[in-house]
């Protein structure tokens, strides 16, 4: 098969888009197909074997990781050159709104999955007045679309009731061998300064308003022998740190491969403290390292914790819950290392190549369509 797809953020930029891109290149590679990608400019000119089509663009304000794309020349070229069977949109925000029409004109089929809520995050910028426009302009391109494809129930339930159709929950995959719980680190937790019999209370993502991060520093308040640990970066970071003067905290920055897993299980708890967040990779990663979570509940999370057996879910926004849910963890180590391991056993069913094969068969079902539409004009 050959598969086109555009997107408005990848490599070098660190996210959930990102990761599923990534597998998703590296899974159609090993499985003999062709794939063409079209990506912001600042990507590298090739990865798992497809060519990556630069974009122009910019940041988008309210999230950099995400460029404005506007429409440019020789997309519909490229794509005619390419003669793909089926074009893809991941995460469309701006170019997203052209390629509908373009895919069109070409007689091929559309797929789009949706992975970030733009219209919930808008809230966290004092933009609220903006949500209803946003959640429209996602609507109609996706509407557009074949197949749209959710990473959860609780994002396929919003959108549905937002008017979005012809909407299919495709989840996501974790690598069981990289985030693993054998990569514990005594010297890792030391260096992030946590003393004997200390637990580390681990946050991983972007540092930003809507992640709700700022409700971490509060929970933590008054807990003894815990130390909160933050990996990432983001636009919220200066305000984090005031927020945590003489608290027992530590910002690490970005980290990745190997130094991520570390991080992960050297940990002894994982929170989760954002309500936007339509599936919550990191989360996952967490469970393959056998880290217990504590998540708000809300967005993909609902279907990720099951309450009480891999860790706890609290009321969204609400301090107070989560500092109790964490109180109650940390009370009996025994029942936060069976959970642990609980979450190390769901995540062990969600590999990777299955997801793909998920993701192949809707594929699969747009492409026969497609032909069936073509024989009978």
């Amino acid at each position: 098969m050959r598969v086109a797809l555009v997107c408005e953020t990848f490599l070098p930029d660190v996210n959930g888009v990102t990761t599923t891109l990534c597998h998703l290149l590296e899974y159609l590679q090993q499985q003999g197909h062709e794939a063409l990608l079209f990506a912001p400019q600042g990507a590298p000119t090739s990865y798992a074997g497809a060519e990556i089509v630069p974009l122009s663009g910019m940041p988008l304000p309210l999230y950099p990781e995400v460029k404005v794309t506007p429409p440019q020349p020789g997309l519909t070229a490229r794509l005619r050159q390419f003669q793909p069977e089926l074009v893809h949109l991941v995460g469309p925000v701006v170019l997203g709104a052209i390629v509908p029409g373009i895919v069109r004109r070409l007689g091929l089929p559309l797929i789009a999955s949706y992975h970030t809520d733009f219209g919930a995050y808008s809230r966290h910028y004092s933009l609220g007045f903006l949500q209803h426009g946003v959640n429209a302009w996602l609507r109609w391109i996706h509407n557009r679309c074949r197949i749209n494809l959710c990473p959860s129930s609780f994002t396929l339930r919003v959108l549905r009731s937002a008017g979005f159709r012809r909407l299919r929950i495709w989840g996501r995959g974790v690598d069981t061998e990289r985030f693993h719980p054998r990569y514990r680190s005594e010297a890792w937790r030391a260096a992030v300064g946590a003393r004997p019999g200390e637990r580390i209370l681990l946050y991983v993502g972007r540092l930003a308003a809507e992640k709700r991060i700022d409700l971490l520093p509060e929970a933590i308040r008054g807990i003894p022998d815990v130390r909160l640990v933050f990996v990432g970066d983001g636009p919220f970071r200066t305000e984090l740190q005031r927020r945590c003067a003489g608290l027992p905290v530590h910002f690490t920055g970005y980290l990745k491969g190997n130094d991520l897993a570390t991080a992960y299980a050297s940990a002894d708890v994982f929170l989760f403290p954002s309500d936007t967040d339509t599936f919550g990779q990191v989360i996952q990663e967490a469970m393959a390292s056998a880290l217990p979570v504590i998540a708000a509940r809300a967005g993909g999370a609902i279907d990720l914790i099951q309450h009480g057996q891999n860790g706890y879910l609290f009321a969204p926004g609400v301090a107070s819950d989560l500092r109790a849910r964490l109180r109650e963890l940390l009370a009996n180590d025994d029942q936060r290392l069976v959970q642990g391991m609980a979450g190390r056993t769901i995540a062990e069913q969600r590999s990777w190549p299955r997801v793909m094969n998920e993701l192949m068969g809707y594929y699969a079902q747009v492409c026969r369509r497609s032909s069936r539409r073509k024989t009978r004009g």
